[in-house]
């Protein structure tokens, strides 16, 4: 068995032009005083980290380090879920998706890609260079818009996509291959990879690649209705990141898993800051602790109702509330005695 790290606290949410959120220093100290104890940082905020940099410098890398860890704090883990969703874009979220890319490459799908594909193996190197050993990002969608078997997917359909995606993410797994780092891909709606079924299909389309892992967000689960305790069972070898997220489903005569293209607050399924939800997380930190998975505990808010400075501050509490010491020992072993073979066959009657 492992302890969990934490708490930790993913820093996209909380950007903002006002301070504390506007430099890496006071989101640093913020998130220290807080009671965090490390921080994942979203590669494409430029004053968090400058990824071309990182990808170049062991130098800006150590500097960089250095002043985060000057505030009692570590780097979990880098992001990349904004570049990771243009590695793969259907051409119906084209436009939508655009507002995620620099302007040399908007409106130019295949410039698009090639500049998410050569920005996500930046951040493969910087990681290495920052000794981070996981990665957390999301898989992008070719075949999302086809969830729903309505109309009928052709024969073929769904294996195509998942080769087309596989094709895309390879020059990628093998550069973090060679880097040392494993690529946790946020299962989530919207993504290719948004469910066990999926993970496997995608898993098995890349050959097994070994740097094919899972970041573990039990909120998404929730809205799918997913048995998100089981899942631990089925994947905790591939879980090798952990966002910390609430949420609840209560449909009712009107609405459903499927929202009736209604805002968060009136969705049935919706996320909550951490407690406020119907995720059991006590369970979550036992099978996790068990499974001896070697993960940070990192909050990410996103609630309807919550505002996020008083989502961090309850966060920091209700993380390390749950972080599970992993014993080294077992409670009858006072009762314990050496193996003695003579003994155990009388016992046994032989």
């Amino acid at each position: 068995m492992k302890t969990i790290k934490g708490p930790a606290v993913f820093l996209a949410q909380f950007v903002d032009s006002q301070p504390p959120f506007n430099t890496l220093d006071g989101m640093c100290k913020w998130a220290s005083d807080l009671g965090y104890k490390g921080i994942q940082i979203p590669t494409w905020e430029s004053f968090l980290i400058d990824l071309d940099k990182a990808a170049e410098s062991q130098d800006y890398c150590d500097e960089l380090k250095g002043k985060i860890n000057s505030y009692g704090l570590e780097i979990t883990e880098l992001s990349t879920h904004l570049q990771g969703q243009l590695v793969a874009v259907h051409p119906a979220y084209d436009i939508m998706f655009d507002n995620f890319a620099p302007d040399s490459v908007k409106n130019n799908p295949k410039a698009r890609t090639e500049w998410a594909v050569e920005t996500v193996k930046k951040a493969a190197t910087a990681s290495r260079r920052l000794g981070i050993s996981a990665h957390a990002t999301f898989s992008g969608a070719l075949l999302w818009h086809t969830w729903h078997p309505w109309p009928q997917r052709p024969p073929g359909l769904v294996e195509m996509g998942f080769e087309e995606l596989a094709k895309r993410w390879m020059p990628i797994l093998n550069h973090f291959d060679e880097e040392g780092v494993d690529v946790c891909y946020e299962i989530h709606p919207g993504e290719d990879l948004h469910d066990g079924d999926t993970f496997e299909r995608f898993l098995e389309a890349t050959g097994n690649h070994k740097r094919v892992n899972i970041l573990y967000d039990p909120s998404h689960f929730v809205l799918q209705q997913l048995d998100y305790i089981t899942y631990i069972d089925h994947y905790h070898e591939f879980i090798k990141s952990f966002h910390v997220k609430d949420s609840e489903f209560n449909p009712t005569g009107k609405k459903g898993a499927f929202g009736g293209f209604n805002d968060w607050g009136d969705r049935a399924g919706r996320y909550r800051s951490l407690g406020d939800g119907q995720i059991d997380f006590k369970t979550i930190f036992s099978k996790l602790t068990q499974y001896g998975c070697d993960v940070w505990a990192v909050m990410e808010w996103e609630c309807c109702i919550k505002s996020p400075e008083q989502g961090a501050r309850e966060g920091a509490k209700f993380i390390q509330d749950h972080i599970i010491e992993a014993t080294t020992k077992t409670f009858d072993d006072f009762a314990g005695a050496a193996t003695d073979k003579e003994k155990l066959k009388r016992i046994l009657g032989l």
